[in-house]
């Protein structure tokens, strides 16, 4: 039932999404007040876009993940959190495809690489080399096409672990899962310009940074530790 609910809040949250990026462009209510110009809608290649399309994705992954363990492992506080990150990743996911509805754009760039909108940083002023896997240097691999994403390799571990193993694997994975996720929001909100997902993308930095504590003290229970910050 718990789990079963959270579809009920992706499609509120959809559209709260739509309504607000609606209310953004001018027309939540049919007409335009004259006083207040349209904001223009992103370009395809826009770090709007671009964020909405790969942080799609990669929440798609966490929500994978965090269904798989929950068959796993009877361990309440995983489940739980697994339940948590898959109902807000869910959510979340919801509202940038909505956006991606409501400016018309594909959700899918034909012939652009994940990521490609993080470059727009290095004409803009702004330094993404520090970032993981932001200068260019990531490469797509085993079905891992952004940093922080596990491989088909390690999806395929995690369905056959069970019990504190299967525990450890999911919040190791998600650990890394989240370092990419935090990396790619603060591009966001230093780079997009659609005021919404900017305050969406530092919502995630902030919730994702209060569980990569959490996801620590978990693993150090279990007698395990995050895997190397590196990207993956």
């Amino acid at each position: 039932m718990r789990w079963a609910a959270g579809s009920a809040v992706v499609l509120a949250l959809l559209f709260a999404g739509a309504a607000t990026v609606a209310s953004a462009r001018g027309d939540g209510d049919g007409h335009q007040h004259a006083a207040t110009p349209a904001v223009q809608v992103p370009a395809s290649g826009s770090a709007d876009a671009g964020f909405a399309r790969d942080m799609a994705v990669h929440h798609q992954q966490a929500v994978e993940m965090s269904f798989i363990v929950r068959d796993r492992t009877d361990d309440e506080d995983v489940r739980r959190l697994a339940y948590d990150i898959a109902n807000t990743q869910a959510n979340q996911r919801g509202m940038l495809l909505g956006w991606l509805d409501l400016w018309e754009l594909p959700k899918a760039a034909a012939g652009q690489e994940p990521m490609a909108w993080m470059a727009t940083g290095q004409h803009a002023g702004h330094d993404m080399a520090g970032m993981p896997g932001m200068g260019g240097g990531y490469e797509s691999h085993d079905g891992s096409l952004m940093p922080g994403m596990a491989t088909r390799t390690e999806l395929g571990q995690l369905r056959r672990a069970s019990g504190r193993q299967a525990e450890i694997l999911y919040l190791q994975l998600m650990t890394d899962h989240h370092r990419g996720g935090v990396d790619m929001a603060r591009g966001c909100a230093d780079l997009c310009t659609v005021k919404a997902e900017k305050r969406l993308a530092g919502g995630m930095v902030e919730g994702q940074r209060s569980e990569l504590e959490a996801m620590a003290g978990m693993l150090k229970e279990r007698g395990a530790a995050p895997r190397p910050d590196k990207v993956h």
